[in-house]
């Protein structure tokens, strides 16, 4: 094991990275990481972009979705950075990971501006007293507005500053793609630059942790991680007194119980490794083996003073699904783990690291809240590429009750759209009972519309409005409170076409069924009765026979026998099946397809039940 220099309280910096989605926060990173010469000039992670975003998900997002703690050395300092999601789905992963920060760098696109997953991250920083230090990225981008986004930063500030020392905040100005930074505004962002000011203002302007290194240990778990030799890692910052290896420690749990651990393994960060050491001092942000019994929100301290650090309380779960067992006739043909148990317990193992999410029991099956489609979408995905077979249904907001009146929540949705595309966007969002806050035309010709929504409206809504603007529109929301609920939706939806029995699709029967609507599955396709394979043109659902073949005859037909021709069938993503089903609807997920599916497979009960 490698010697690993001790860093004192002073030298240390912790730092989240914040922004909304594709504003450049992950890019800004890969470049500190590599300036700073955290790896080998002939190192692989060189040529390599998104470093830090690691999973399959998040390559093929393109988006951060679990927070990551990296770490790198300049002229001395060890400075501490955490790789926070930008999506408000995974805000849990951002509020529990700002706990271990003592400043932010805020990162805001120079063309889009401040958007609404930028006022949430930065209200939680602000709200700890985390130091701000602003980014104006991608600086040569054509459609760039430096003093108009520089000025919108301001009125965020104002906004939201809990004290006037927040107020005051330095601005940089970047291209983190090509790894350059200014202190002022280049006359040509093309001229030689490297990210030395962000160096610097990291170092000069976010405050060294404040200690007590004389008094006894004590660390909040803010996140776990897994590895396949030494079990589990509890992550942290120490805040208080020394961490070191092979020493009697105490876990405080949620209900104040007591249980004596003992630190197996000290492990600190270096660049995107964990280094093992003998000690840690208070301020640094440490991972640590031999309690595995730890879960995140508990503390660990010193038996001498067994004192318990707040617990982490993140923004309650928006929208929930039922996910249960596979009941299809195709149950057990494609996944490997397809029991009522075997889900239980790979929920009980998300729920050790995924705070924003709760499970609870719902008839053979469970009911799984989480903070947004997104956040349900990419369990439901993880677990699927895992091999479990397992049936989901629709998206429902979580209600609340205050002061005896039944809640639901609410979202502020922010649209930008091309002048041409407003009256459809404001045609779907009116329909869901949208209130309309503001509207403003961009210096580039973009209408900006704000509006509040219900979480329960937003279901489904953006794939809509990508289909209503050819995919043009950028669109986001945040949490915005709670209100009475509203009146139910109705109608958004036409009826589907309806498997009529169990069997192989043909080409003869689809090109009969074209006619009725849209197809959702091709020739050759394994179905069975109560399948949907496609959205019908009419409100009603409808009954068909896919998979009837043409009779053969000695007869020639007068009209050409050549090959049928098929118009394409649409093929629905993971989010766009959760959107489309209703109530009466599952989605069948194995790890080979996605199939849409009535609830209630035969045709006479699925009639009376609608007459009930």
């Amino acid at each position: 094991m490698a010697h690993i220099f001790m860093f004192t309280p002073d030298k240390i910096r912790n730092i989240a990275i914040i922004a909304h989605v594709d504003h450049g926060k992950t890019t800004m990173l890969d470049g500190l990481l590599k300036q700073s010469h955290t790896f080998r000039s002939n190192s692989a992670e060189m040529g390599e972009t998104l470093i830090m975003d690691s999973g399959d998900q998040e390559h093929e997002r393109g988006i951060t979705i679990t927070a990551k703690t990296t770490a790198i050395t300049y002229n001395g300092y060890k400075i501490n950075i955490i790789d926070t999601p930008g999506h408000a789905d995974f805000g849990g992963e951002v509020e529990r990971t700002l706990q271990m920060a003592d400043g932010v760098l805020l990162i805001v696109d120079a063309a889009e501006g401040p958007m609404p997953q930028t006022k949430f991250v930065l209200s939680k920083a602000l709200e700890l007293g985390l130091k701000p230090l602003v980014i104006i990225n991608k600086i040569d981008k054509p459609a760039r507005r430096i003093e108009e986004v520089k000025d919108e930063v301001a009125d965020l500030f104002l906004e939201l500053a809990t004290d006037d020392s927040q107020l005051d905040y330095p601005v940089y100005y970047a291209i983190g793609r090509d790894g350059k930074a200014w202190t002022e505004m280049p006359a040509d962002p093309s001229e030689p630059a490297d990210l030395t000011p962000i160096f610097e203002a990291i170092i000069n302007q976010i405050p060294a942790p404040k200690v007590d290194l004389d008094a006894p240990f004590r660390m909040l778990v803010t996140s776990l991680q897994y590895d396949s030799f030494l079990g589990k890692y509890a992550l942290g910052r120490i805040e208080r007194g020394m961490a070191k290896a092979s020493a009697n420690i105490v876990l405080i749990d949620y209900d104040d119980n007591v249980k004596n651990v003992k630190i197996e393994k000290l492990f600190t960060y270096e660049g995107l490794e964990k280094k093992e050491i003998k000690e840690a001092c208070a301020g640094d942000i440490v991972a640590i083996t031999g309690v595995g019994d730890a879960k995140i929100g508990e503390t660990l301290a010193d038996p001498a003073d067994p004192t318990p650090l707040p617990r982490i309380e993140v923004e309650k779960p928006t929208i929930s699904i039922y996910m249960g067992p596979n009941t299809s006739p195709f149950k057990g043909r494609e996944g490997e783990f397809n029991t009522s148990r075997q889900i239980a317990d790979r929920l009980n193992r998300e729920l050790e690291t995924n705070v924003s999410l709760r499970v609870e029991p719902d008839g053979i099956g469970f009911k799984v809240s989480g903070r947004g489609e997104l956040h349900l979408s990419v369990l439901i995905e993880a677990m699927r590429r895992e091999g479990y077979e397992f049936e989901v249904g629709r998206p429902q907001v979580v209600l609340v009750e205050e002061n005896g009146k039944t809640m639901e929540p609410m979202e502020e949705l922010f649209t930008e759209v091309a002048p041409e595309y407003v009256g459809a966007v404001a045609q779907e969002v009116g329909a869901r009972h949208a209130e309309l806050l503001n509207q403003e035309t961009s210096s580039q010709g973009m209408i900006r519309t704000t509006y509040r929504i219900t979480s329960r409206a937003m279901i489904g809504l953006h794939n809509i409005l990508l289909t209503a603007t050819k995919g043009t529109i950028i669109m986001s929301s945040t949490p915005d409170g709670y209100e009475p609920l509203g009146a139910p939706l109705t109608g958004l939806r036409n009826g589907v076409l309806i498997a009529a029995e169990q069997g192989q699709s043909t080409a003869y029967a689809l090109a009969n069924a074209e006619a009725r609507g849209e197809l959702y599955i091709g020739p050759g396709v394994d179905v069975y009765a109560g399948e949907i394979v496609g959205l019908n043109k009419r409100k009603e659902d409808l009954e068909i026979n896919v998979c009837k073949g043409k009779q053969l005859t000695n007869m020639r037909s007068k009209s050409s026998d050549g090959a049928i021709q098929l118009t394409p069938y649409t093929q629905m993503s993971l989010e766009q099946c959760l959107d489309f089903i209703e109530n009466d609807e599952l989605l069948e997920v194995t790890p080979k397809n996605l199939r849409l599916r009535k609830a209630e497979l035969d045709p006479i009960k699925r009639k009376r039940a609608r007459h009930i």
